[in-house]
């Protein structure tokens, strides 16, 4: 079967380049809001439609497309529906759908690839090397502290992780440990960026993946961009020294989904953030690593009794939660008032970066406010896009990721934004919104 990435004006990248994506930094995202018109059928009134959700509801949400539309409209989607598996539920090879993603597009990703090979017999997947880097970053931070203390550990972040100092990677890392073990400065160079830390707490560097479904249950990437944000110099708080120590227990939580709407990714996530830990618990060095794993169901309240389990448990760091629905709500509601240190390894919604935090929370993975210019680029530049829908789930990953990409779609590349449609999750059919996204009455 002809890809309809190929036959549609299209090769991923073509014309785009890292520069041409860096140079879009530093703006802040607005509404472009509109109203729709049209019969809804297929070949509605817009060229493209940003589907922004996970993959249960896509399930059916893409089901219920593929009924109403014959799929001449192009829809690109976030990380967030990047589950190959998709094409057998909605049953459909989905070639008309181009996504975006956060990368393993850091210095070490091969390093970590072959670990995570060698431990799982499987490739990694989406958000596996921010998982890793969430936890390795955490063990440095604490073994640099010198205790189990949330405020300590927060102080160690960016000792541990900005220049300067010995580079230290998934290959070396148990000699990074020792280091600072020894009060020896250290930069840990990731599997998913350099993990520099922003004043904000966010990645300072990011790469992006393009990629599609490749009709036959998995999907392929197309190239991958990499962008360098704000400097990490001199941001937030920072110890003086490093305490170091040996012969002690490190402590660190685990909170992410193994139910819930992104158990399919989730599973992949505790992987990889469990190998730091075993790299550690496996080695000669006198420490320890205790890991304590809670699942957060993907759901806020879930997510809640989840983390204060951890805190209740004296766990000063944790690596979560995986959705912003889930990580804003459980680091105002029992990490920041208990000052545990969180570090996400794929909450990218722009309330994170805003969260008042004290400076406890961290994300290894990087903001939507570049993956939603990434994907205007992607919709206007490379899919020929002059009118654009959005299609939300309704909560802040959703509404924040969809103001974005509308911004920057309508003010930097005269594109109009018809309609942005929020949908709830677990709903029987979203034909209803499907039309209204697509310009139906």
């Amino acid at each position: 079967m002809t890809r309809h990435i190929d036959r549609n004006r299209r090769n991923l990248l073509k014309g785009i380049g890292v520069a041409g994506v860096a140079g879009l930094a530093g703006c802040t995202g607005g509404n472009g809001n509109g109203n729709g018109n049209g019969n809804g059928n297929g070949g509605g009134d817009v060229d493209v439609i940003n589907v922004i959700g996970y993959p249960e509801d896509g399930n059916t949400l893409f089901r219920d497309y593929y009924q109403i539309s014959d799929g001449s409209e192009d829809i690109i989607v976030p990380d967030g529906l990047r589950d190959g598996e998709m094409q057998q539920q909605v049953g459909n090879p989905m070639d008309n759908v181009v996504g975006t993603a956060p990368a393993a597009g850091g210095p070490a990703q091969e390093a970590f690839t072959g670990l995570y090979e060698d431990r799982y017999d499987g490739s990694p997947g989406v958000f596996t090397a921010q998982s890793y880097d969430s936890v390795a970053v955490g063990i440095l931070a604490n073994v640099a502290a010198g205790a189990n203390d949330g405020t300590a550990i927060r102080d160690q972040m960016r000792n541990v992780a900005n220049p300067d100092g010995m580079e230290v990677t998934p290959e070396n890392f148990l000699e990074g440990v020792e280091a600072v073990a020894n009060g020896e400065q250290v930069n840990y160079q990731g599997a998913s960026s350099d993990v520099n830390f922003n004043e904000a707490g966010d990645p300072a560097n990011a790469s992006y993946d393009l990629w599609e479904f490749d009709g036959n249950g998995g999907t392929e990437t197309n190239d991958t961009l990499s962008f360098e944000g704000d400097s990490p110099d001199g941001a937030g708080p920072s110890a003086d020294s490093i305490e170091g120590g040996l012969g002690r227990s490190v402590t660190v939580g685990i909170l992410l989904p193994e139910t819930g709407n992104l158990a399919s990714v989730g599973e992949g996530m505790i992987n990889a953030a469990e190998i730091p830990a075993a790299q550690v618990n496996e080695s000669d060095l006198d420490l320890e690593v205790e890991t304590q794993l809670e699942d957060t169901n993907t759901d806020p309240n879930t997510g809640i009794q989840a983390a204060n389990a951890l805190v209740n448990a004296g766990v000063p760091y944790v690596c979560g939660a995986a959705s912003s629905g889930v990580n804003v709500p459980i680091s105002q509601e029992a990490l920041i008032p208990n000052q545990v240190v969180g570090c996400s390894p794929s909450s990218t919604a722009l309330s994170v970066t805003n969260l008042e935090d004290d400076d406890y929370i961290f994300r290894t993975a990087p903001s939507d406010l570049l993956q939603g210019r990434v994907m205007a680029q992607v919709a206007s530049e490379e899919l020929g896009a002059q009118t654009a829908a959005t299609l939300y789930v309704n909560n802040d990953y959703g509404q924040q990721l969809s103001e974005q990409f509308s911004s920057v779609f309508e003010e930097e590349f005269d594109g109009t934004v018809t309609n942005q449609v929020a949908y709830n999750q677990n709903e029987d059919s979203y034909t209803t919104v499907i039309q209204e996204a697509l310009g139906g009455n």
